[in-house]
This record gives structure tokens, C-alpha cells and sequence, in this order.
């Protein structure tokens, strides 16, 4: 048990720094799926809580071009596949709407 406290005490500061980096990364997101990723209408899906796997399987099938979209296919080739794992990392952090 007292394992465990370590391991969250040492990670914790990691897990911050990534989840800023996270926020900052999907500051564009915003646009249209709004701040924290909560829409202000049913036109966009909310972002806010969704499991960051299943987030990250969709933005991979959008940079494939297995999932058709306007903006989303050339949004996703503009990030690495680690600065999608933070963003999806801040989105699942977040409370759902």
C-alpha cells in the first residue's frame, strides 16, 4: 500500500505537467468543440470525458482516412501521435457535460 502512495506522490507532478501540456495542445479543439471540450450546441460531439483510447482510435481513423470528415482529417496529420495521446488524456480527464 505505502508502494502505492509513492508511486502517485513521484507521478503525480509528471501527470500535471502532462496534462497542461495536454490543454494547451487542444486549445485549437475549442473552435468547434468548445473550452474544455463542451459544446455550446448538438452540432459538435463533446469531447469533456470521453475515454481517451476510444478518443484516440477515432483521431486514428480520421489521419487513415477511414473515418470521413471536413476539417478533422487534415486537424489530426498536424499532431504526433504522442501530442494526441496528451490531448486525449486532457479530454478524458475532464467531467462530462
Amino acid at each position: 500500500m505505502k508502494a502505492c502512495w509513492l508511486v502517485l506522490l513521484l507521478c503525480g507532478p509528471a501527470l500535471a505537467q502532462d496534462l497542461n501540456v495536454g490543454r494547451s495542445l487542444a486549445a485549437t479543439c475549442a473552435n468547434c468543440h468548445g473550452t474544455q471540450g463542451r459544446p455550446r450546441g448538438p452540432a459538435m460531439p463533446p469531447l469533456a470525458g470521453m475515454k481517451a483510447d476510444v478518443m484516440l482510435e477515432l483521431l486514428s481513423d480520421y489521419r487513415r482516412g477511414a473515418q470521413p470528415g471536413t476539417v478533422m482529417p487534415q486537424i489530426v496529420k498536424g499532431y504526433t501521435q504522442e501530442q494526441l495521446r496528451l490531448v486525449t488524456a486532457y479530454f478524458a480527464a475532464q467531467a462530462k457535460p
